[in-house]
């Protein structure tokens, strides 16, 4: 939904993303922000998550009048965390790590609106069925966990290998909707007011 009476910036070229806020009716127009996501040496999946949401907030909101939304999602695991696989055998060797076990996604969403920035993390736990390879090939062939953190989508075809979640879903897809009132209003704004 771009929209030339965009209320607000989505600083995401992720369609999961963009589908959210069209769901709540929210218009806004797309522009990614153009910036690495590296992780520190020292840094938590969490603090990581935190860090780049507002990274990429604050970067695309520095040419820019209306409010920034941005985020970034972490799957991790024993403190690793789960990127975006590059070829399949990075992501049948992720999907053999997750099976069978529970891990954590964190979604760090940052809102900036002129030199202000306010952010939050939100953490939901994923737990696995246990994958054989024959299951992990099957689910290579859709090509889903090519662009996903963690090689999975909860919300597609991956959300068979999903036994249960704890926290919301909608942060394991990359955008804690729940907690968007409160963040807004955080920077003065009624995200209420700006919907439809």
């Amino acid at each position: 939904m771009t929209m030339d009476n965009a209320r607000l910036i989505l600083a995401s070229g992720s369609p999961r993303r963009r589908n959210f806020l069209e769901m709540l009716g929210l218009p806004h127009r797309v522009q990614p922000a153009d910036i690495e996501e590296k992780r520190g040496v020292d840094e938590g999946p969490a603090d990581f998550a935190r860090r780049a949401a507002r990274e990429k907030a604050a970067f695309v909101a520095r040419h820019e009048t209306l409010p920034v939304l941005a985020a970034d999602t972490v799957v991790a695991l024993d403190g690793d965390t789960l990127g975006k696989p590059t070829n399949r055998q990075q992501a049948a060797t992720m999907l053999r790590r997750l099976s069978g076990r529970e891990h954590e996604v964190h979604t760090g969403v940052a809102l900036a609106l002129e030199e202000r920035c306010e952010c939050l993390v939100d953490t939901s736990r994923v737990c696995f069925i246990t994958l054989d390879e024959a299951v992990i090939s099957w689910y290579l062939d859709t090509d889903e966990p090519m662009d996903k953190a963690g090689a999975y989508a909860v919300q597609g075809v991956g959300g068979i290998l999903v036994s249960s979640v704890i926290g919301s879903p909608q942060t394991v897809v990359g955008l804690p909707i729940h907690r968007l009132p409160s963040l807004f209003s955080s920077l003065g704004l009624n995200l209420w007011e700006m919907l439809g």
